[in-house]
């Protein structure tokens, strides 16, 4: 089983990447052992879900890291064991490290775990939000859609034996 976990908080800008991928390719025919799934910024319900015994993880999410907003990014990030899990957790913001953080201090392990992710050109609101993502991210939710769905495909591939 497959799991593509949307997230951001679409109030603020380019953050909701993750969340319009997700609602995009939710209407796309996918196979039937994926589930895709908008966390938005319930973290708690997303440390829930990564408990489950799932083969692949992917994690679509805004990705501040220095580019060129619209560059996409897919990576498989080190996983936190539980020795090192932060003291602060907030259930009304995501952050994926704290996410899984509280995953493994409860004792879990999620599967393989991969994030595509985007950056973004702002992730600001003002005293009205922000809704609506940038050009160039909006540009790229279509290479993102592929690139997610070649990451299924490659899982699903018979390995030789």
């Amino acid at each position: 089983m497959i799991l593509i976990a949307g997230i951001g908080n679409i109030f603020l800008g380019d953050d909701a990447f993750g969340v319009e991928v997700v609602r995009r390719l939710s209407s796309r025919g996918l196979p039937p052992n994926v589930s895709v799934v908008d966390f938005g910024i319930r973290s708690y319900d997303l440390a829930y879900a990564l408990m489950e015994p799932w083969k692949l993880i992917i994690l679509v999410d805004a990705l501040p890291r220095g580019g060129t907003p619209g560059t996409l990014y897919a990576m498989e990030p080190e996983l936190i064991h539980a020795g090192e899990a932060s003291s602060s957790f907030d259930a009304h913001t995501m952050n994926p490290v704290s996410v899984l953080q509280l995953v493994s201090a409860l004792g879990g392990s999620p599967g393989r775990l991969l994030v595509v992710g985007c950056e973004p050109a702002s992730m600001e609101a003002d005293d009205f939000g922000q809704i609506g993502l940038s050009p160039p991210v909006e540009a790229a939710i279509d290479e993102a859609l592929r690139m997610i769905e070649q990451l299924i495909a490659d899982v699903r591939k018979p390995t030789a034996a």
